[in-house]
């Protein structure tokens, strides 16, 4: 058994469970030709491996046409461990526990909640007790918990919140003094983009753009989440739209989020229709009505997206771009009128779809994360 579960396994350890995790199963001779590490090394690594219950036998293949004995075929444990995920809005809180190849055990949610530095301890240990109720026993119990934050995160600190009070609160340090495993904040963004990547896609080089209070935007590079040197990376919704545009809690005016976020067509419906509060289901409901009101906002709304997409694609030419939004799922038509207002030749083979994870597209991010760094396996891929 390894010393920590959570100890760094070494280089050769990971790129043989790698490469198990990718194939679903494989024997010990192909895991040989696959690495390019002597059968001995393959034997030593995966006996270690099924000590810690990372890998099982699953069956006995086919043999060889030169004959010889049957191999026994290997695969990831994916009931090694557990990982819980929580997602933080400004007034929700949606959480995950799953097992660590994100097979989902229980989804939890707690709707119009205000959220603050007074009581979002509280209300994850509200979390934890529920899925402390259904829990099984597994060989690692749990291995680590994400949690997203709508700002900026940066080596586990909250920076800037614009939409709650949790900047510079030590909400980092306060979890780790209550829970044994490991603890990781990181930007919703950035886990919406992971969560694309490891379970929706294919492609190495991904930008998830997610809609909610705020505009952000996770890009994903050769596999690799790119925050930045501050954590800042990809805020687009930040990006100026219109100088001298409506005030921003940045400071700047004429953000893209003060025009095209959720919250603020919400509000300006709302406005319109003397409806006190709006989501996504209502706004869809009145475009698919084709009301008047409601299609010219959602149109409004694509166009002004387009922008902030066109100069992603400029920026990082992705293979994909995901669209993360609550609305652009109920009214997929969005997608299309956003396609209508990129015109230029650099967007032409650049993937722009709905995200395929309905809403859970940042837990499972933050299952991601968790994973990643309990099996030391930077580029996971478990589509």
């Amino acid at each position: 058994m390894v010393i920590s579960k959570y100890t760094i396994r070494e280089q050769n350890e990971a790129m043989l469970l790698n490469a198990i995790i990718q194939k679903k199963e494989i024997s010990r001779a192909d895991l040989s030709s696959l690495t390019g590490l002597t059968k001995a090394s393959v034997s030593a690594i995966t006996k270690k491996l099924m000590d810690d219950s990372l890998i099982i036998e699953e069956r006995i293949g086919n043999a060889s046409t030169l004959g010889g004995r049957k191999p026994i075929m290997l695969t990831f444990n994916r009931y090694a461990g557990l990982v819980i995920s929580i997602d933080i809005g400004y007034n929700y809180i949606e959480a995950m526990l799953a097992y660590i190849d994100g097979t989902l055990i229980k989804h939890f949610s707690m709707k119009q909640v205000s959220i603050d530095k007074n009581n979002v301890l509280e209300n994850i240990q509200t979390v934890f007790k529920e899925f402390s109720k259904v829990k099984p026993v597994v060989p690692h119990d749990i291995i680590g918990m994400t949690i997203a934050i709508h700002g900026i995160v940066y080596e586990n600190q909250i920076t800037f919140t614009p939409y709650y009070d949790l900047d510079d609160f030590p909400l980092y340090e306060e979890l780790q003094k209550i829970y044994p495993f490991p603890v990781t904040l990181y930007n919703e963004a950035n886990l919406a983009a992971l969560g694309e990547y490891t379970f929706s896609s294919l492609s190495k080089n991904l930008i998830s753009i997610s809609i909610h209070s705020g505009v952000g935007a996770g890009i994903v590079h050769d596999g690799v989440i790119e925050i930045g040197k501050h954590g800042q990376a990809g805020e687009i919704g930040h990006s100026i739209l219109f100088p001298q545009g409506k005030p921003c809690p940045c400071g700047n005016n004429g953000c893209l989020e003060q025009y095209t976020s959720s919250k603020i067509i919400y509000n300006e419906f709302g406005s319109l229709k003397k409806i006190e509060s709006v989501n996504s289901n209502i706004l869809a409901y009145y475009i698919q009505k084709k009301d008047p009101d409601a299609l010219a906002i959602a149109k409004k709304n694509a166009e002004l997206l387009s922008i902030g997409i066109n100069n992603l694609i400029m920026l990082y030419d992705p293979d994909v771009i995901v669209i993360n939004s609550s609305l652009y799922r109920f009214v997929p038509e969005m997608v299309d009128w956003v396609k209508e207002h990129l015109a230029s030749s650099f967007s032409k083979d650049v993937i722009i779809r709905n995200t395929f994870l309905q809403n859970m597209a940042i837990l499972y991010g933050g299952l991601a994360v968790s994973t990643q760094k309990f099996l030391n396996i930077q580029e996971l891929k478990l589509v």
